[in-house]
């Protein structure tokens, strides 16, 4: 098999893939006979071909994934029937403390942010997929520790958490932290996340109204951020 039909195979399981392909998938197309270190030449090849394309190959913390350029975004979001999910500036800069400082508790990003954490921030962020309890602090009552998944790092294009922008002074995420493109700060006030009510537990953790806390549901009255799909 020669360089240009083995790419050509590459190409055509990248397109064709739902998901990131890690070297591992890659490697199984062959049957393990090309090296690891000619499929990932064979891949950067394939990345450059497409560089200038509208749709465009990307590597992500799971693998390769094809995915269109940025900046055709607004004009496909017009083909979607589903609007993208938005969520509060409170459960963004929850979600940035814990992608700098992980892994951390709940009692640890309230201390940051300053404010009671309601669960529904963090029910929101974890049914996202972005985050997950990585363990337990040896503390009293060994609260869980939250740290980011892979999957967090796949939707925002990150091969790493060494990938994350660097921060200022400010740990809190705000309209000039340029995370990612695709989180746009300019999203409309008015559009929140639905609601759920939380039953057992975590209807007793919910957070009350007044200073030092976020809004009654757990969202706070900040701008909305709007999350758009890769």
């Amino acid at each position: 098999m020669d360089t240009d039909e083995a790419k050509a195979i590459l190409e055509a399981a990248l397109l064709s893939a739902t998901n990131p392909l890690a070297l591992g998938d890659l490697r199984r197309l062959f049957d393990d006979l090309i090296p690891p270190d000619s499929i990932r030449l064979m891949v950067d090849e394939l990345g450059r071909e497409w560089s200038q394309r509208s749709v465009r190959l990307a590597e992500s913390a799971s693998g390769w994934r094809f995915q269109t350029a940025p900046e055709f975004a607004p004009y496909l979001e017009r083909l979607q029937s589903d609007k993208p999910p938005r969520y509060s500036r409170a459960v963004m800069e929850t979600l940035a403390i814990i992608s700098y400082r992980q892994p951390v508790t709940r009692g640890d990003i309230e201390d940051i942010r300053g404010v009671v954490v309601s669960s529904q921030i963090i029910r929101a962020l974890e049914d996202r997929g972005w985050i997950e309890v990585i363990g337990h602090k040896d503390v009293v009552g060994r609260p869980a520790l939250f740290g980011t998944t892979r999957r967090f790092l796949d939707d925002l294009g990150l091969g790493s958490l060494s990938s994350l922008p660097a921060l200022g002074g400010d740990l809190l995420l705000s309209p000039d932290l340029p995370l990612q493109a695709s989180i746009d700060f300019d999203a409309p006030t008015e559009a929140a996340v639905e609601s759920r009510q939380p039953t057992g537990a975590g209807a007793a953790e919910r957070s009350p109204q007044g200073a030092g806390s976020d809004a009654p549901d757990g969202y706070s009255s900040a701008p909305i951020v709007e999350i758009h799909e890769p």
